[in-house]
């Protein structure tokens, strides 16, 4: 399994709809992914800080794929651009994203 991490920082002035995102950017990406391998999809708002102070990010999402192949499958593939031209749609933050496998 592979986890494909996006992060959207905290940032004075950024948008984030989150409505948006949960409701029609998440499903998009299981639509458009499922084929080529997302196996699970976890969301998660950011709530604070380990020591209480602001949360340093918004929202992270972690995406779980079969393999390192059916993630660059699904980056590269046919509805790449799609996903990824709607993030426009739902935020101005500029995502940080990792790519991470079970130790």
């Amino acid at each position: 399994m592979i986890v494909f991490s996006v992060l959207y920082p905290a940032a004075a002035g950024a948008r984030f709809d989150t409505a948006y995102y949960k409701a029609t950017h998440i499903p998009l990406v299981e639509q458009a992914f499922k084929s080529s391998g997302l196996c699970g999809v976890q969301v998660l708002h950011g709530l604070s800080a380990g020591d209480g102070g602001a949360a340093p990010y918004l929202a992270i999402a972690h995406f779980s794929f079969e393999s390192a192949a059916a993630l660059n499958a699904s980056l590269t593939g046919p509805r790449a651009a799609e996903v990824f031209g709607d993030i426009a749609n739902f935020t101005t933050i500029q995502p940080v994203t990792q790519i991470s496998a079970p130790l």
